[in-house]
């Protein structure tokens, strides 16, 4: 049976993951959904690993929800309202994982990434694409709106850019996703594994204990008050400053020298 989702560990620290069902244009399908899933729990969970990116095969990165599991699923004595639920909370669990992954999540897009597959590169902490990448939420065009690829898309891109993408389903360029946010850079597809993984090896050069509180906070405060949001860094900072590596951070600086990370 064929492999779905690779997963490769190139250095000692960082993993891909790559979609690998480009039948279905490396679709989030039930099994990718549950996949996916699993892998980045079992990360999330393993103090070795420090960065996670997230890439595909093909020419398509992510097509989103596979069209024909949701068709036959109609077949169901309930018209697949049970499937649909499900299909929907599960994969909308597996991006609040990507958020709540203590490691810094990284998408590499060569290709096209619709609906939820927009959704997975706007949930990711960062996003690099080739530059003949493209994106939409297409939703509305097949009378289904991208409810759920909202949800991130909103929360990384200005609201009008966002009810542009979602009240038209048009297709943006690796330029205008630039623009607007929903990715940091994009590159020749030739460079676009290179950049990635020097920007993986960048991140994990630093403290994986200040890099996960970082990351933790940056999505905490980011749903607070101005003043609440305030309160609540400050106090992780307080207790981020007594951590040994903040501790061993501020010495190396001081004595010009590089930290001795544990």
């Amino acid at each position: 049976m064929q492999d779905i989702l690779k997963v490769e560990k190139n250095t000692d620290s960082i993993v891909r993951l790559i979609l690998n069902d480009e039948k279905s244009g490396n679709s989030l399908s039930d099994e990718m959904i549950s996949l996916m899933s699993s892998r980045l729990e079992e990360i999330s969970n393993n103090e070795d690993i420090k960065v996670v990116v997230i890439a595909s095969t093909g020419k398509i990165f992510c097509a989103g929800h596979n069209l024909k599991e949701m068709t036959e699923a109609r077949q169901n004595n309930d018209e697949g309202k049970s499937y649909f639920t499900n299909l929907f909370q599960s994969c909308s669990d597996m991006m609040q994982s990507i958020v709540n992954c203590p490691k810094p999540v990284i998408a590499e897009i060569d290709g096209i990434a619709t609906a939820a597959g927009c959704q997975l590169v706007a949930s990711c902490d960062l996003a690099i694409a080739s530059d003949t990448s493209s994106f939409a939420t297409p939703g509305v065009n097949l009378g289904l709106f991208c409810s759920t690829p909202m949800v991130a898309l909103s929360r990384n891109v200005k609201k009008k850019d966002a009810m542009k993408m979602l009240l038209t389903g048009e297709m943006i360029d690796a330029e205008e996703a630039k623009r607007i946010s929903l990715i940091n850079d994009y590159v020749v597809s030739e460079k676009l594994s290179v950049e990635v993984m020097n920007l993986a090896k960048k991140i994990a050069s630093k403290s994986m204990k200040t890099v996960n509180i970082g990351k933790s906070a940056f999505y905490k405060q980011a749903e607070l008050s101005l003043s609440d949001a305030y309160r609540y860094t400050s106090e992780v900072m307080a207790k981020n400053i007594m951590n040994d590596d903040a501790k061993e951070g501020i010495a190396s600086f001081i004595e010009k020298r590089d930290p001795n990370w544990d």
